[in-house]
C-alpha cells in the first residue's frame, strides 16, 4: 500500500530536504507552504498522515490542524506537529488543537523515517470495535459518539482511547497499555499525552464515565 503524506511548512528547504527523504521511503508526498494551502491540498489528496509546523503565515499549525478537523472528510486522517516548538506547553496546545502527536525539530531523517513508518502502521492495524452502554453509544463505522442523545465527533486518537476504556467497563487499564494500543511502542509521546486526551474526553462526554486510578491508569464507567 502506498501511504499519502502531507507535508506542511513555510521553508522551502525543509520542504525539499524531508519530501525527498520520504519519496525516499516509498510514500507518496504533497507539499504545502502555509494553512490555507494545507487544507486545499489535504481535501485534493485526502493523506493517510499530516506533518504540520506551527509557525507559518496566513495560518499558523493550531489553527490549521482545528480547521482540518473540522473537516468530515479528513477526520480520520492521523495529524502529527513537526515543530522546533517542543516546550510541554506547547505540545499541550497542539494536542488541544486535536493532533495526535508531536515531534520535535531538529530530528534526524533516520529517526524521522522510521516514527513515520511507526505511525502508519499503526493506522495499517486500527481495527475498531464497537462498545456500547446505556448512556453512551459508539459508532465506529461512521466514528461518532452519541451521549445523552448528542452526536459527537471526535478526533482520531481521542476515538480510539475512548473505545479501548468503554469496550472494557469497569476494568483498570494502565497508562502503559494505553501507550501500547493507542500509540504504539515504537512512537515516543510526552508523559502528558494521555493527561490531555483524557481531558478533553471529559470535557466531551462527562467527567462520570472516566475514573483516574493515580499513577496507574484509568477505568470506564457507565
Amino acid at each position: 500500500m502506498s501511504y499519502r503524506i502531507l507535508l506542511v511548512d513555510d521553508e522551502p528547504d525543509i520542504l525539499e530536504f524531508v519530501s525527498y527523504t520520504l519519496r525516499g521511503a516509498g510514500y507518496e508526498v504533497f507539499t504545502a507552504n502555509d494553512g490555507q494551502e494545507a487544507l486545499q491540498r489535504a481535501r485534493e489528496c485526502r493523506p493517510h498522515l499530516i506533518l504540520l509546523d506551527r509557525m507559518m503565515p496566513v495560518m499558523d499549525g493550531a489553527a490549521t490542524c482545528r480547521a482540518l478537523r473540522e473537516d468530515p472528510q479528513l477526520k480520520e486522517t492521523v495529524i502529527f506537529f513537526l515543530s522546533a516548538l517542543g516546550e510541554e506547553q506547547q505540545q499541550i496546545e497542539g494536542f488541544d488543537a486535536g493532533a495526535d502527536g508531536y515531534l520535535t525539530k531538529p530530528i534526524s531523517m533516520k529517526l524521522l523515517t522510521s516514527r513515520v513508518q511507526a505511525i502508519l502502521k499503526r493506522v495499517q492495524k486500527q481495527t475498531p470495535a464497537q462498545p456500547q452502554t446505556s448512556a453512551l453509544t459508539i459508532d465506529a463505522s461512521r466514528h461518532t459518539v452519541t451521549i445523552r442523545g448528542e452526536e459527537l465527533t471526535l478526533p482520531r486518537k481521542e476515538f480510539a482511547l475512548l473505545e479501548l476504556l468503554a469496550g472494557r467497563p469497569g476494568e483498570l487499564i494502565t497508562r502503559e497499555e494505553i501507550y501500547e494500543k493507542i500509540w504504539g511502542q515504537e512512537v515516543v509521546v510526552g508523559d502528558r499525552t494521555i493527561d490531555v486526551h483524557i481531558r478533553k474526553l471529559r470535557q466531551k462526554i462527562g467527567e462520570e464515565h472516566i475514573r483516574t486510578i493515580k499513577g496507574v491508569g484509568y477505568l470506564f464507567e457507565n
